[in-house]
């Protein structure tokens, strides 16, 4: 589906793509021959500076760029919330604030950008820690007054340490202090993934127990891969017989949850799998399969 527009000018989603300045553009004199020219940021190094600034600055000037920003409904202080979030998990990575420069960089570095109210200046996420975060696409609300980078970690985005800066439940909170109990703010997806781990876990360190199903799978892989076998072909028998869409939803699940199991027992994640999926959207399915080499022992 097709962006909505601002005055002709893609608004709601504006994708950076391939707008980024050539080496001849930088090297061309362009940067001399600019004045008031955006904060200093840095990215993965000091003498990556120059270009990111230069880069920015270019799409400032681009009028399309120009109209952009001035959509945004930006505070009186000239700022709006910019929240970070992971373009295959989902998961949120943390929230800052973004003025018309941090946007314009933004666009331009594809890294993400916010402005520090409390050192008045921009900031590149990971220009320290080098845990940058990579921007796929960049989405403003329907009030154009918040903005989405939609992007793909290099590491940790929290301070702490943590995979995101939301790891604290309210609820759990309001329960009690427990030990080593902080989570992820995670989908149902991720959720599961995570109770897979906690089983494989403890089966490494012998604590066995109550009783779990995941844990006899991940115990026994033969097991497992018939289940998997047979989880499948009631998916398929939905279609074949035409069963209601609920048992095609229930028969899905079952298969997502067993091959979940295999995944935990191969050490690949799901953003893994969901990372190769988006990076299959712009090559044809048919190339890929041809291309693609399957390994000869399958379970």
């Amino acid at each position: 589906m097709a962006a909505k527009t601002f005055a002709g000018v893609p608004c709601l989603r504006f994708c950076p793509g391939d707008r980024r300045l050539s080496r001849s553009q930088i090297d061309g004199g362009w940067w001399n021959h600019r004045k008031n020219i955006c904060p200093l940021i840095s990215a993965s190094s000091s003498s990556s500076e120059p270009s990111i600034r230069i880069a920015a600055e270019k799409f400032r000037s681009d009028s399309k760029v120009e109209t952009l920003l001035d959509s945004v409904k930006w505070d009186d202080k000239g700022l709006a919330v910019a929240i970070a979030q992971n373009v295959d998990t989902g998961a949120i990575l943390m929230q800052g604030f973004a003025n018309r420069e941090a946007l314009a960089t933004t666009i331009s570095s594809q890294k993400a950008t916010f402005y520090s109210r409390s050192r008045s200046s921009l900031w590149t996420k990971g220009e320290t820690s080098m845990n940058f975060i990579n921007v796929h696409d960049i989405f403003l609300d329907c009030d154009r007054d918040s903005i989405i980078y939609l992007g793909k970690p290099e590491g940790p985005t929290c301070h702490t340490g943590a995979e995101t800066c939301y790891y604290s439940s309210v609820y759990d909170l309001l329960e009690g202090p427990k030990p080593n109990h902080d989570r992820l703010a995670s989908t149902s997806l991720y959720s599961l993934e995570a109770t897979i781990s906690q089983r494989k876990d403890d089966i490494e360190a012998e604590q066995n127990g109550k009783p779990s199903w995941t844990k006899k799978l991940l115990l026994d892989k033969e097991l497992l891969c018939s289940k998997i076998r047979e989880e499948a072909g009631e998916l398929i028998q939905t279609l074949l017989e035409n069963e209601d869409s609920s048992r095609t939803a229930s028969e899905m699940a079952d298969l997502l949850y067993h091959a979940m199991v295999l995944l935990k027992l191969k050490d690949v994640k799901m953003e893994e799998v969901l990372g190769v999926l988006r990076k299959r959207f712009s090559e044809s399915g048919i190339e890929e399969k041809n291309r693609r080499r399957r390994p000869d022992n399958r379970c």
